[in-house]
């Protein structure tokens, strides 16, 4: 499993992190993280296994979902290619109650 970083603390290292967004196109009307990069599960897992992103290779990743389900399948997808991967903890929910 993948480690996990709260909204507060993400909040406090949000530039020490590339943020994916692994939310399918139709849940990003209810906001996202400023920045983030929106690359949906099934997408994030193949670019990972193909070597698409290799320039966020050597940056530490945290990824997200709506509740945080989505978010830790990637991160631990991430983490088994060899990235620097966390999930936020409690997905983009938790991300607005803090």
């Amino acid at each position: 499993m993948a480690d996990k970083i709260n909204a507060n603390d993400l909040k406090s290292q949000i530039n020490d992190f590339v943020i994916i967004d692994v939310r399918e196109s139709d849940e990003l009307e209810g906001g996202v993280v400023a920045d983030s990069i929106h690359m949906p599960l099934g997408l994030s897992i193949r670019n990972a296994k193909k070597k698409q992103i290799e320039d966020i290779r050597n940056k530490k990743i945290c990824t997200y979902c709506g509740t945080g389900y989505r978010g830790n399948i990637a991160a631990d997808e991430l983490v088994k290619e060899g990235f620097n991967a966390v999930t936020l903890e409690g997905g983009y929910s938790s991300w607005n109650q803090s």
